[in-house]
């Protein structure tokens, strides 16, 4: 099986802060980690080549130079290959524009790696929250998507068996290759790197794709960066904390129900 997980280097959200003059983010000093999410689907192809060893991992991130580090960790990981996207054009790419470039990236890779059985994402970037790019790009290729799994149950030659989140339950459904999964947070953690993986991978040269590398046949330059960005950010602030408040907490619903009617009747809300 050969499977591409896709991943972001994004800012370790736990350590970031909010300049309060400007309401923008304070990156500096904040480490740049793998998104959160990926690293719960590197994990799942992890887990399906612990039992098809034959199965290769393919990891591809879009990003700046320094986005290699989050792929040198995932190689350190389960990846058996890495490759970066970048280039001065895809700067500013929204969601749809990230999606499109890395469809036509996956095709790239291909034609060196072969042909991909499925295409791993997390659901959404950390620092972001959109949960967009990966079905955009399931749209972009014409693949069926699952998503929010969990984990894969099973997996062959022609299709998986995802264990999938929902809403009320956990349902378990079935999916053809070629396909794309989005991971949520499993029940278990991902593997760490071991020793050995690890200077394997920091010696490793990973290549770079450019958007001069793409001709105009193979990708639509106006689709890209901010002329193919329909999304802007017009403004972002910081939500102000109101104090106050009311608990409303009696013996019984009926009885909270009321109480709650009277107090927003009294305050003159309804």
């Amino acid at each position: 099986m050969n499977i591409l997980v896709c991943v972001k280097q994004v800012p370790d959200t736990t350590q970031v802060k909010i300049d309060p003059v400007t309401n923008t983010l304070i990156r500096e000093g904040v480490p740049a980690i793998v998104n959160t999410f990926d690293a719960f689907a590197l994990e799942a192809a992890a887990r399906i080549k612990d039992k098809h060893p034959d199965t290769k991992i393919v990891v591809m991130s879009m990003g700046p130079e320094n986005a290699k580090n989050a792929l040198k960790e995932c190689l350190a990981i389960a990846a058996d290959k890495a490759y970066l996207i970048s280039g001065r054009a895809f700067g500013g790419s929204d969601t749809l524009a990230t999606s499109y470039i890395l469809s036509k990236s996956v095709k790239k890779v291909e034609a060196l790696e072969g042909h991909f059985d499925a295409i791993f994402c997390g659901k959404q970037a950390i620092d972001g929250d959109t949960a967009q790019v990966g079905p955009e790009l399931a749209e972009h290729l014409g693949y069926p998507q699952v998503t929010c799994a969990l984990e894969v149950l099973q997996s062959d030659d022609e299709h998986l068996e995802i264990l999938k989140e929902d809403q009320d339950a956990n349902m378990v459904i079935g999916v053809k290759f070629p396909c794309l999964v989005t991971f949520t947070k499993p029940s278990f953690d991902p593997r760490f790197p071991t020793i050995k993986r690890k200077l394997a991978a920091n010696r490793t040269e990973i290549p770079t794709l450019s958007d001069g590398d793409f001709s105009d046949e193979e990708m639509d330059k106006t689709s890209i960066g901010l002329k193919g960005s329909p999304t802007h950010v017009k403004k972002s602030f910081v939500p102000q904390k109101k104090a106050g408040g009311v608990i409303v907490s009696e013996e019984t619903v009926e009885q909270s129900a009321a109480k709650l009617i009277a107090l927003l009747s009294d305050s003159h809300v309804i």
